[in-house]
């Protein structure tokens, strides 16, 4: 018995408002890019027939394959470019057909090899089309016709490598950001099979040009005036937007920055430094080799005291908002955009409170470059190695220069910030001087003798020899509780309070009775817990002296992560930090959002002991 279906066809054209989507069309899925093809059809018409049956029904037509095309038309019809009745050519089937005929237009057609697609957009321009023609023609952006004409220039034979699938399309994509055949070739051919990810190609065609979205020098710049100056630069089209930019003449970029910093550099003259050097690439490190002369910090004046108010408010309630992880994308890139512009100008007022002495000035220079987010950065106070001796002698100030032996950043950290550090400095000042007696005794009677022999009640020292305890430490820093230095600080004090009467009435004779050893080690606890140095300020010094007595070493005792530390400062704080303790890793992290930043920084910072420049003093 013969079970095959009548096919027998024919042409027909049927208006548009008389057809209808089919239930046994078997695509069930799929149907994107309904405005990419309705822009096709209008500039080149419909190309393929709609497959139709007729269920008699009152002139309509049961389209049973071709429904993108159908909505295309549609969505033609209400932009008004075509009418409700326009006519469709259309291929009419029996309907015994209809689910065979469909299901057979969908697979048994074989789609275009990319390559070929490539290759056909090449030839059309070739022949004289212009791109944003070619876009129209096909429903799509003109970028998209760029990027297909840059994979047709991709090497012949890397080309017929992508057709074998011995190559990729991100392989390719990566690759075709140079046009020099011979180049790419090498690139993927020359190294190992697990050396071709597409990032490392892309790398390996680019390592001697300066990516314009990483490099601060380039952003200082900017491209514009760069390709002004006759710069020579290349774009990767497949890159994100705002991405892949290379551009080939370092050394003309470096020129035109160092240009524009000695305009910086003119104005810094006027405040009356011994040298100027204008540098548009240093590493933190190299700022550290220099020496300071530290300045006298000027009290604020009323307008400055209400502006940093003003500004730490703001910033408390913008972390706030972030923490609350409300926001969307763009709501978010605004608030971290408001505080590292707050922060900025905090920074400008906090500066602008150090004052130098004309002789620091005499031998002592600054240093103008550029910082990690792409602005100038001005580093005032630093001493030459052979300048050391001099500004000693010239400051008589030689003690304190050499408690810097690193330089100290033109930066500063917020009230709450310095508060929240200087409360985990106090508490390892605790640790260390419990578990150290001698040092305790040293203290204290320093202290007593500061206040009968000298009259001073608060310079000096940080220790409150009136025993008793600082207001509870955690109010500063909420991640205290749990810490090494508390937990240490809890267990020596509940030691003795197991060895102590339960009672007061019997504490005296208790304590007479301990041997010199136990009473120095009884004191040691007890001075530890009245040490107090929390302060907003993070020039404040005065832990300074004991810290080097007890050989404090924060290192030990607070490891900076996310939460923190690098959450509660901007974003180029977290990127000057991570070129300290990590600089090959720096200008990979500069396009990151500003949590993933600070996660990527606490995993980073791991094993490094890097501490903030405040805890570093008391080292």
């Amino acid at each position: 018995m013969d079970m095959r279906v009548n096919t027998a066809t024919r042409e027909i054209v049927v208006p548009l408002n008389k057809l209808r989507p089919s239930t046994r069309n078997v695509r069930k899925s799929g149907g994107t890019s309904i405005q990419q093809l309705a822009r096709s059809i209008d500039r080149v018409s419909l190309l393929q027939n709609l497959i139709v049956t007729d269920p008699g029904d009152g002139g309509y037509f049961d389209v049973e394959a071709g429904q993108r095309r159908l909505k295309a038309l549609q969505l033609l019809v209400k932009r008004k470019k075509l009418a409700q009745d326009h006519d469709v050519r259309c291929l009419l089937v029996p309907d015994a057909s209809a689910r065979t005929v469909s299901l057979t237009e969908n697979i048994q057609r074989e789609a275009m090899h990319p390559a070929d697609e490539f290759e056909a957009f090449k030839a059309l321009v070739d022949e004289g089309r212009p791109i944003e023609d070619i876009a129209a023609d096909f429903g799509v952006t003109p970028l998209t016709v760029q990027r297909r004409l840059k994979l047709a220039n991709v090497s012949p034979k890397l080309l017929a490598d992508y057709r074998k699938e011995r190559v990729t399309m991100e392989q390719l994509m990566a690759l075709a950001v140079t046009d020099d055949h011979k180049a790419q070739e090498t690139a993927f051919y020359d190294v190992p099979e697990w050396q071709r990810d597409p990032q490392q190609l892309r790398e390996h065609l680019t390592v001697e040009d300066v990516d314009a979205a990483r490099d601060a020098v380039a952003r200082f710049v900017g491209i514009e005036d760069y390709q002004r100056a006759g710069g020579v630069s290349r774009r990767d089209l497949f890159a994100d937007a705002g991405h892949g930019v290379y551009l080939s003449d370092r050394s003309l970029l470096d020129k035109l920055a160092v240009d524009r910093l000695a305009n910086i550099a003119t104005d810094v003259e006027l405040e009356g430094w011994g040298w100027i050097e204008a540098v548009p690439r240093t590493m933190s490190s190299d700022i550290y080799a220099f020496q300071r002369v530290q300045p006298k910090r000027r009290k604020p004046t009323d307008k400055e005291s209400r502006q940093i108010a003003k500004i730490e408010k703001r910033v408390e309630r913008i972390q706030t908002i972030l923490q609350g992880g409300e926001c969307d994308e763009s709501e978010v890139s605004a608030l971290q955009e408001e505080w590292d512009r707050l922060d900025g100008e905090r920074e400008a007022i906090t500066q602008s409170l150090s004052v130098y002495s004309e002789k620091a000035k005499a031998h002592a220079g600054v240093v103008v470059t550029i910082d990690g987010q792409g602005k100038p950065s001005v580093h005032r106070g630093l001493v030459r190695e052979a300048d050391v001796k001099q500004a000693k002698a010239e400051d008589g100030n030689g003690e304190d220069k050499n408690k810097e032996k690193k330089a100290k950043t033109d930066t500063s950290v917020s009230d709450k910030l310095a508060r929240q550090l200087s409360t985990h400095r106090t508490a390892a000042l605790q640790a260390e001087m419990a578990r150290q007696p001698a040092m305790a005794l040293v203290a204290v009677v320093h202290k007593l003798a500061l206040q009968t022999l000298y009259g001073e009640r608060r310079a000096g020292s940080v220790l409150q020899v009136t025993c008793t305890p600082p207001e509870r430490l955690e109010r500063f820093a909420p991640d205290l509780p749990g810490s090494a230095a508390v937990a240490a600080v809890t267990e020596a004090k509940q030691a003795w309070q197991a060895k102590l009467p339960a009672e007061v009435d019997g504490l005296f004779a208790a304590v007479r009775e301990l041997s010199q050893d136990d009473l120095l080690s009884l004191l040691a606890v007890c001075a530890a817990c009245c040490v107090e140095a929390v302060t907003a300020d993070e020039s404040d010094d005065r832990a300074s002296t004991l810290a080097v007595a007890l050989g404090l070493d924060m290192g030990q005792w607070w490891t900076p992560t996310a939460a923190g530390y690098f959450e509660q400062v901007s974003k180029g704080r977290i990127i000057e930090a991570i070129k300290d303790f990590s600089p090959d890793d720096a200008h990979q992290l500069d396009v990151m959002k500003k949590g993933e930043l600070a996660a990527t920084a606490e995993r980073l910072v791991a094993g490094k002991n890097w501490l903030p420049l405040m805890l570093r003093q008391a080292a």
